[in-house]
């Protein structure tokens, strides 16, 4: 069995704002509106690499915010959401995943609520600030950097990671990222080869779990990517890229 844990938004599905080129298909619809897509490319060569690989959507999105995507390949059995913080099987999450995944944050707790009482006397702040199901926190600034670099000076950081993604910031305990999810799945499944793509600092210990990953073109967060880590070339969209990547370079696939 080969996994492959894929993030899921600027990886194999982008905004509305993001231009993709005229062919492409609703990925994503809230209230009423079509705000994902992924291209037809995508899609068709998810479908090639469907029945050599065990799909396993790997995203910060919570349950709810994943519920929402539609690749257009058929069932997906498993998901990891919340940042690995919850396994979804057929759509429902596992208890006994999520009662270790609290286990795993327990002693992070105390910066979490620290960072709730902080974000919460932000000024900048454009949202409620959100501790999503009791695993991370979650709110939107107006001055994003500014203030993940304040959390970042005032939090524990030694049991927290500050993250921020455009409007976003996060405080993630350091148990619950993409890679401790990766290997704990892989351990669940018995898995021998893990596969892997990502474009964001969210996805650098999933990229540096796997066997053989992929990232986008300009990705260079934090030191320099383990050796199994591949940059795409840039030269078409990141989710086209890799895909054809994992189909002409993974042994265990005929790609013709």
């Amino acid at each position: 069995m080969i996994l492959f844990h894929v993030d899921l938004d600027n990886t194999l599905i982008y905004s509305y704002r993001h231009p993709i080129g005229p062919k492409k298909r609703t990925a994503e619809i809230y209230q009423g509106r079509e705000i994902s897509f992924l291209t037809e490319r995508t899609q068709e060569l998810l479908r090639k690499l469907q029945p050599y690989v065990q799909i396993i959507p790997t995203t910060t999105r919570t349950a709810e915010q994943y519920a929402r995507i539609e690749l257009g390949i058929g069932k997906i059995p498993y998901a990891l959401v919340c940042n690995g913080g919850q396994l979804l099987i057929d759509g429902k999450n596992d208890d006994a995943w999520y009662r270790q995944s609290i286990r795993l944050v327990q002693e992070s707790q105390t910066e979490l609520e620290t960072a709730v009482q902080m974000l919460e006397a932000e000024k900048s702040r454009t949202m409620e600030v959100r501790l999503l199901h009791k695993l991370f926190v979650f709110t939107k600034c107006s001055r994003p950097q500014e203030t993940a670099a304040y959390l970042a000076r005032h939090l524990n950081i030694q049991k927290v990671d500050v993250f921020q993604n455009g409007e976003k910031v996060y405080v993630v305990p350091k148990k619950l990222d993409k890679g401790s999810a990766l290997a704990r799945f892989r351990k669940y499944t018995g898995a021998c080869k893990v596969i892997a793509a990502g474009d964001s600092a969210f996805d650098r210990s999933m990229l540096e779990q796997a066997d053989l990953a992929a990232a986008p073109a300009n990705y260079e967060i934090g030191r320099t990517l383990a050796h199994t880590v591949r940059r795409m070339p840039g030269k078409t969209l990141f989710s086209e890229e890799m895909l054809e990547f994992f189909l002409r370079n993974c042994p265990e696939i005929t790609y013709l």
